[in-house]
């Protein structure tokens, strides 16, 4: 998987797992990271998933409806990759938080939904529920951060509080934050998220 490694200066601060939307790179999310979590080493990785030349992190049948095979093969394949990474690039495994936007979000959270103790922490900008009908696992206060728009034309307000509502039943520690905005990424997110980044993992 193409990527971006980047060591930071605050040893003491996580790893971040960049992951863009569809239609994005390696690149796009990494002014989100200085924002969000100055200092930190970031690892950003460009979805290997073509659709119309667009790239993204997995398949999908149609607008909001996700190939459930190809979803959780790719999720396997990216847990593997940022293992893989760990190991490459001396960061610690155990300390990689991910912020992720749309589809980048929908894969950090299929992560999650799959794998125990796979993140320290998620950042989900304009996310969807993965899956259902899956035994999520116990994620022990998770702290999950989740950006959403209340009139978001591709993701309905009740999917997100879905997604919520699952997270919480499974352990997390979840913060919502809500504008009334669409599925843009609004400037007054980031800033909401840059706090909670640095209340839950900035020493």
């Amino acid at each position: 998987m193409k990527q971006i490694y980047q060591k930071g200066t605050n040893e003491n601060a996580p790893t971040l797992l960049l992951l863009h939307g569809t239609g994005g790179d390696e690149r796009d999310l990494l002014p989100l990271a200085d924002m969000i979590a100055p200092g930190a080493s970031v690892l950003s990785v460009k979805g290997n998933v073509s659709e119309n030349g667009m790239p993204r992190f997995f398949a999908r049948l149609a607008e909001g409806v996700f190939d459930e095979e190809d979803l959780v093969f790719r999720t396997k394949e990216l847990k593997d990759f940022i293992d893989n990474s760990a190991v490459e690039h001396g960061f610690n495994r155990d300390r990689v938080v991910a912020l992720g936007y749309s589809n980048g979000a929908n894969i950090a959270g299929s992560m999650v939904y799959h794998y125990e103790d796979v993140l320290a922490g998620a950042i989900l900008f304009h996310a969807m529920v993965p899956r259902r009908g899956v035994d999520i696992p116990a994620l022990k206060n998770l702290p999950v951060f989740v950006g959403a728009g209340t009139r978001d034309p591709i993701i309905p307000k009740s999917e997100t509080e879905e997604l919520i509502l699952h997270l919480k039943e499974s352990g997390a520690d979840v913060t919502e934050y809500w504008t009334n905005g669409g599925h843009e990424l609004r400037r007054e997110e980031v800033d909401e998220a840059a706090r909670w980044f640095q209340n839950h993992f900035v020493k």
